[in-house]
């Protein structure tokens, strides 16, 4: 039996489908990430602006793993509030121009993956930990995107912060791969990492309702359990 027929796709469901399409919130330069998708409180946000500047490195006592997951608002939602993580930030990565913009990612200008960058207390929690969360929360199988969420900025990839974090990524790769058969996420050497625009940031807890309907209407949440059955993450 190939993987296609073993992990067969199913289609959105119809009335989240409708509720996402009407409320303009799907994770997609089409649905309105960007001004549309902007919190109704910050109705001023200038989707134009471009973000902060690079990041700083991790203070002492703290690391950083970097992931591409899809839809960062998924992304984010799925790191916070794990055990010895202490921060989470939407952001994009891996691409070619400075300081981009959600415009001009969604463009396929930059080159740059919707990314999230996951600082963390190693005494608390480690970095094979945090790659058990990250694959139980995509879809390997993809190579295209994630979920509704189809094009280059939202492949699914680990960017390594060195060798250490490589071979840990390497080898948690090759037993994915062995257990559903194929592993199309990328394994890539950590780059620049700019944080997104405001409203992007804790957009599962600054908007839940518009959080849940764009998630379920992605079929996320569907996949993910055709994936890994019980296994599957978002449901911490």
């Amino acid at each position: 039996m190939t993987l296609e027929h073993a992990l067969p796709r199913r289609p959105l469901a119809v009335p989240a489908l409708v509720a996402m399409l009407l409320l303009g919130i799907a994770c997609s330069p089409a649905g309105g990430q960007g001004a549309a998708g902007a919190p109704a409180a910050n109705p001023g946000a200038t989707t134009a602006a471009k973000p902060a500047a690079p990041a700083a490195p991790a203070p002492p006592h703290r690391a950083v793993a970097t992931f591409a997951m899809g839809c960062f608002w998924c992304a984010e939602d799925a790191f916070e509030g794990h055990q010895g993580v202490v921060s989470v930030v939407s952001g994009y990565t891996g691409g070619k121009e400075k300081n981009p913009t959600y415009e001009e990612v969604s463009a396929h200008r930059t080159g740059h993956f919707e990314s999230i960058e996951v600082t963390y207390d190693p005494a608390k929690v480690s970095y094979e930990q945090l790659l058990d969360v990250f694959w139980h929360n995509v879809d390997p199988t993809d190579a295209g995107g994630q979920f509704c969420d189809q094009g280059p900025q939202y492949r699914s990839a680990i960017f390594v912060h060195g060798d250490e974090q490589r071979r840990a990524a390497e080898a948690s790769k090759a037993a994915v791969a062995g257990k559903l058969g194929k592993a199309a996420t990328l394994i890539l050497p950590a780059e620049a990492f700019y944080a997104a625009e405001g409203y992007h940031q804790d957009f599962a807890k600054n908007n839940p309702l518009r959080y849940r309907f764009y998630s379920t209407g992605c079929g996320r949440a569907a996949r993910l359990r055709q994936v890994w059955g019980d296994a599957a993450g978002g449901q911490h």
